[in-house]
């Protein structure tokens, strides 16, 4: 066979497999013909013409992510860094403005969002930073995508993923959170206190009463048996004063027995001699006299008085024991 015709067939071959290509999913091609835009050919298997038309380059379809680190200052003057991510993918109908208008877009991406981030941050203080990173993201993507969209770029989402500020004033926040807490754990302990001893001092009060009402209980119950006593003594023929005598010195000496039989008390009953129970019931009889006479003195000065015609209440006098004329 003629080498001249093998040159040839093979050079047709490899012009004939040069015109077909494959396109791979979520991806574009951008063809040009003599250096200018032919066409755009998605996913799947194309066909070109030969050294006429060449592939300028190949769009990727799927969402990419570009995570932008940014160092600002807050209205408080602290020096925070912070990580932006922004998700974005390029429009399937406008590969021909993401490839030929835009030639680094990550660039473009970055200095937008360099420059909302600088023109929202110092507007809050540190605290707020935290709380309002929702809202500095929303800026950030509103301002990307009436940027990006003229090039053919959607802005998916943008994300604030980290904010850190300065370890000094990190040290600081976490100190006075840890005071803050302190705090709030002392007040808890204060109150739990407070409650402790308004319980206490109610349960003491409570104790009181029941002893108050119990002692009052034991003195009516050993009257009525110091009366029951009397009567009984009464009745055998012992007069009120005898049988008085009789339970004072029962009492004195019971009061003995009782400390005596305690060998850890340390209780000392003045007087305690034999004649101390006469002398005690000795002090009784004559407290009862005198009060008996005053009262008797009282109710005769009443009686005079009533009798009198010239004499008001006005002129009574206790201590005066002159009869009326």
């Amino acid at each position: 066979m003629d080498p001249i015709l093998i040159i040839v067939l093979v050079f047709g071959l490899f012009l004939f497999l040069a015109c077909f290509f494959t396109v791979k999913q979520q991806t574009s091609v951008v063809i040009e013909r003599f250096g200018k835009f032919q066409s755009i050919r998605n996913s799947g298997l194309q066909l070109k013409i030969p050294v006429i038309d060449r592939i300028a380059g190949r769009v990727n379809l799927r969402i990419q992510q570009l995570d932008v680190i940014i160092e600002t200052q807050t209205k408080d003057n602290v020096f925070v860094k912070m990580k932006v991510s922004v998700q974005f993918k390029v429009i399937q109908e406008n590969v021909y403005e993401a490839f030929y208008k835009l030639e680094y877009p990550h660039d473009q991406i970055t200095a937008y969002v360099f420059d909302v981030v600088r023109a929202e941050v110092p507007k809050l203080i540190l605290d707020d930073v935290f709380v309002r990173k929702d809202d500095i993201a929303i800026a950030v993507k509103r301002e990307l995508n009436e940027a990006m969209m003229a090039y053919g770029y959607d802005i998916i989402n943008t994300l604030v993923t980290d904010i850190d500020p300065d370890i000094q004033v990190k040290n600081a926040m976490n100190r006075i959170n840890a005071a803050e807490r302190e705090k709030v754990a002392a007040e808890f302990e204060s109150e739990a206190q407070r409650i402790r001893i308004v319980a206490k001092a109610k349960a003491e009060a409570e104790s009181k009463r029941l002893q108050g009402q119990g002692i009052a209980d034991q003195r009516r119950e050993i009257a009525k048996g110091l009366v029951e006593s009397v009567e009984v003594l009464n009745n055998v023929g012992i007069n009120s004063q005898e049988a008085s005598s009789l339970i004072v010195v029962t009492q004195h000496y019971d009061t003995l027995q009782a400390i005596g039989a305690d060998s850890n008390s340390n209780l000392i009953l003045l007087p305690n001699s034999p004649q101390a129970a006469t002398d005690m019931l000795n002090n009784m009889v004559a407290s009862f006299a005198a009060s008996n006479q005053i009262g008797e003195q009282m109710k005769k000065q009443n009686k005079r008085l009533k009798n009198s015609d010239d004499k008001t209440s006005l002129d009574y006098n206790p201590n005066d024991t002159s009869q009326p004329e």
